[in-house]
């Protein structure tokens, strides 16, 4: 049987100032399945995903990423799993390539030939400041 790409058994997270938060979440995805993450506002849905990638700790459940404990295999499991926030920020005056080779480093190095073809394929200039890209 081949290991779910994502599993959160009976995640939950409460916050201190209100009860708000993700109540015995149960997800079960399989791989190569596509699955969307709806709702509105304050439903839980930013909260899970910092869970998911270990930026945030639930206060109870079981979360796996391709068998993988989400907690004690975080280095493990973050090679597997590609995340860019509705919010993010880069550093606007550093250069694409320099962008790139510091989120490199942080995630334990990348293939930099398979980076390479990537960037000739969608001709991304790296020597240009983030914040004109």
């Amino acid at each position: 049987m081949t290991e779910p790409a994502l599993l959160l058994e009976g995640v939950t997270k409460r916050y201190r100032r209100s009860s708000a938060g993700v109540t015995d979440l149960h997800v079960d995805v399989a791989p190569g399945q596509v699955f969307g993450f709806l709702g509105p506002n304050g439903a839980g849905k930013t909260t899970t995903i910092r869970m998911v990638l270990d930026l945030l700790r639930p206060d109870r459940g079981t979360i796996r990423i391709f068998g993988l404990d989400a907690r004690h295999d975080a280095t493990a499991a973050h090679r597997r799993v590609g995340y860019v926030p509705g919010d993010l920020a880069l550093w606007e005056r550093f250069s694409g390539r320099e962008v790139l080779d510091h989120l490199a480093h942080l995630r334990g190095g990348v293939d930099l030939q398979r980076r390479d073809r990537l960037v000739e394929r969608f001709e991304v200039e790296l020597d240009r400041p983030m914040r004109t890209l």
